[in-house]
């Protein structure tokens, strides 16, 4: 079991609740990373006392040093402070952690990533962008350090544990299951009038708003797809989706024998985190014992790929390969964004998202500074297109 972890993303859904399970394993937290929310990493680090703490750009840096010096109780020296991509780099690679969990959200936890791998520590990964953008990259670092890369999303800790003690080549395909959101069964007509309050509230998964949204138009799942083949070695022809609303089954491996493992549980992160932390044991945690009596029925659904074609799209990328996942990863980014602020509407996600694919022609995935070269094309092509869309809207009313 981890005795020693860095957290990325620690005010987040799974900063959180990895936090409640690092207090209830005793495990100690000694670097702590997080965006702007002073408020919450102040009570965060108060608890943990972690060495290492950084926010998201100096001026909410300097807000969290006026929280410490009004709180009276800390020594300033005790711990060191720094803030953006620097910030989340010595958080990544802070000396006493065995571990970093990467819950960040989006393109911003590749570097992270990656510096994590170099400094020998094994990564607890639930940024899947990382693997979207440059699963390649990601791959061959762990292979050349020797790092161990443990999925903490439900559906990859599930594959995960299904694969222990298989061969590679006993797998005929593996199959990732999706709630299917808040929208499943509604009609493609419904789906262009739906709401910000209907995006945003998930049936039985607690997330944060930028993923709930992805969870919605089902490139959640799409962005799965694509690191499911980088974590597990498959292509992603044969990874699969079933929609699954109860959440129970939480991903699906098939054998050649035609015999299948599934990993079930209460749709609760906190299982998928601490196996990770506990990685091969299992011990007693904090969640709800499944009880099937009490759960009835276990449905599975074909995903609809016209109505969510933001799956679609992913599997295409995939296909495409090179820096097309990252395209996509970038556009869809700034599509949730402009969405959120009530810029765009929910159908016209998959629309831009769409439409800056086909603007950018897939490029070798050689470097991560090429990456995120392409990665900002991207955001400027999906800002210029839905600026250039809105502008044509206006003209005609």
């Amino acid at each position: 079991m981890v005795k020693n972890l860095s957290i990325l993303g620690s005010t987040g859904s799974i900063g959180t609740q990895a936090l409640e399970v690092a207090r209830i394993l005793g495990i100690r937290v000694n670097a702590l990373a997080a965006g702007k929310n002073v408020e919450l990493l102040f009570q965060q680090f108060m608890e943990f006392r972690p060495r290492i703490v950084s926010l998201a750009d100096e001026g909410t840096a300097m807000r969290f040093e006026d929280y410490v010096a009004s709180s009276g109780q800390v020594d300033r020296k005790s711990y060191e402070l720094y803030w953006g991509g620097d910030g989340l780099r010595m958080a990544a690679v802070c000396g006493e952690s065995e571990m970093a969990l990467m819950g960040l959200s989006g393109a911003v936890g590749l570097k992270p990533v990656i510096s994590a791998i170099k400094a020998r520590k094994a990564v607890a990964l639930a940024n899947k962008e990382a693997l979207v953008m440059a699963g390649n990259l990601v791959m061959e670092a762990a292979n050349e350090y020797g790092v161990r890369i443990i999925p903490v999303d439900s559906e990859h800790s599930a594959v995960f544990q299904c694969l222990e003690g298989s061969s590679a080549d006993s797998v005929k395909r593996i199959t990732l299951t999706a709630s299917g959101g808040p929208f499943w069964g509604m009609t493609a007509e419904q789906l262009r009038s739906v709401t910000l309050e209907q995006a945003v509230a998930h049936p039985i998964w607690n997330m944060g708003r930028k993923i709930t949204i992805d969870s919605a138009t089902m490139m959640n799942k799409g962005l799965e797809v694509i690191e499911a083949t980088w974590l597990f070695g498959y292509n992603h022809r044969d990874v699969d989706v079933l929609v699954h609303p109860q959440s129970i089954v939480h991903s699906m491996v098939h054998f050649r024998d035609n015999s299948v493992i599934a990993q079930l549980g209460q749709p609760d992160m906190r299982l998928p985190i601490q196996y990770a932390f506990t990685y091969p044991k299992k011990v007693e945690g904090l969640c709800k014992e499944l009880n099937l009596t009490e759960v009835g029925a276990l449905e599975f659904f074909r995903p609809d790929n016209e109505k969510f074609k933001c799956l679609k799209l992913a599997y295409e990328a995939a296909s495409a390969g090179g820096t097309a996942p990252a395209v996509m990863n970038a556009a869809n980014e700034v599509a949730v964004e402009l969405f959120l602020s009530g810029r765009i509407a929910f159908a016209d996600i998959p629309e831009l998202v769409g439409r800056v694919m086909d603007k950018r022609c897939p490029l070798p995935a050689t470097s991560v500074e090429g990456i995120l070269e392409e990665d900002r094309a991207a955001r400027v092509a999906a800002t210029e297109i839905a600026k250039e869309a809105y502008e044509r809207a206006v003209a005609m009313t």
